[in-house]
């Protein structure tokens, strides 16, 4: 029996109500966690993943897992990746900030979940490289601490906000002055009005990003513990089979277009796909390398790891051909 824990998005249905098709000889036991939200299984996914070694396989931070490979732990991943954002429409800013650009960003006080949060680590290497920020000129406050310690000194200035300290709200009433943040911020005590995203059209700068640099940027990847791959070697495979069964089902939904609560999605998904040549949601090593290739040259240049990582050091030798 592997116990895998996941996140309820639209493409993980299949697992949650069964249908979806598993590959011979795979028992498996689908649990519902939540990372910031408590779910049906309960909360904090990457932390009882990667520490407190919860399950077999679990969804993950991109951010630490990466960091996790970096000490050399008893981890593996299979190249599935539940989770993508880009980083323009994440950047929020204090509308009194005067900030209008990201130059503008440069020696300000910005806040983040945590400083290896995956969508943290993407936003400010975008930041330097596409945009020409001094990472180490800002004053990083984080929410909480990383879910895994490490001591790869950078010069970045970085501390915790005070214990209760929300972020929607610091933004809102300027203790910071930007916020890069998965989730849209709602203040609960401050002027909501306030809290802007920093680029005016972030579809049309998420657009140009895809042009630009080929793909849309990953968060969450699967990953497993060796121990477990070491007593099951079939199941690298059998599970990165099982997940590209559940994504082929749940794209089946949308042929309906009343299948989301949202009235025009079936136009947004028009757009999305005039926009782009294929879909973005890819599994595989081969098809992901130069996202990943990104993400590691960050990873490294912000400290998660103390030496530089290759793509082909994060999956189980079964799953690189993919």
């Amino acid at each position: 029996m592997t116990i895998l824990a996941l996140d309820r998005y639209d493409r993980h249905f299949p697992f949650f109500d069964g249908t979806v098709s598993l590959p011979p000889g795979l028992d498996l036991t689908v649990l519902q966690v939540g990372q910031e939200t408590s779910l049906r299984d309960g909360s904090g996914r990457h932390k009882r993943m990667l520490t407190t070694k919860d399950f077999d396989a679990a969804e993950t931070s991109l951010g630490s897992y990466v960091a996790a490979k970096g000490q050399g732990q008893p981890y593996i991943a299979i190249p599935v990746f539940p989770r993508r954002l880009f980083s323009q429409g994440q950047i929020f800013v204090n509308s009194d900030a005067g900030i209008e650009t990201p130059a503008d960003l440069a020696g300000r006080t910005i806040g983040l979940q945590s400083f290896q949060t995956t969508l943290a680590v993407l936003a400010k290497g975008d930041l330097a490289a596409d945009y020409g920020v001094p990472l180490q000129s800002i004053k990083w406050r984080v929410h909480h601490l990383d879910t895994l310690t490490t001591d790869n000194d950078r010069g970045f200035d970085i501390e915790t906000l005070p214990e209760g300290t929300d972020l929607a709200n610091a933004l809102a009433n300027g203790q910071i002055d930007a916020l890069l943040f998965s989730r849209t911020p709602q203040a609960k005590e401050g002027p909501q009005d306030k809290i802007r995203r920093l680029f005016g059209d972030p579809r049309a700068a998420e657009e140009e990003y895809v042009r630009r640099h080929g793909y849309w940027p990953i968060m969450h990847i699967v990953t497993m513990h060796e121990a477990v791959v070491e007593a099951q070697p079939e199941l690298p495979r059998q599970l990165l089979t099982a997940f590209q069964n559940s994504s082929r089902m749940a794209a089946d939904y949308l042929k309906d277009p009343n299948w989301s609560q949202i009235m025009w999605a079936k136009y947004a998904l028009d757009d999305e796909r005039c926009a782009f040549e294929a879909s973005q949601w890819t599994s595989g090593v081969a098809a992901n390398r130069v996202n990943l290739e990104c993400f590691l040259s960050y990873a490294y240049d912000q400290g998660l790891v103390g030496v530089p990582l290759e793509v082909d050091d994060l999956f189980h030798p079964s799953v690189l051909d993919s």
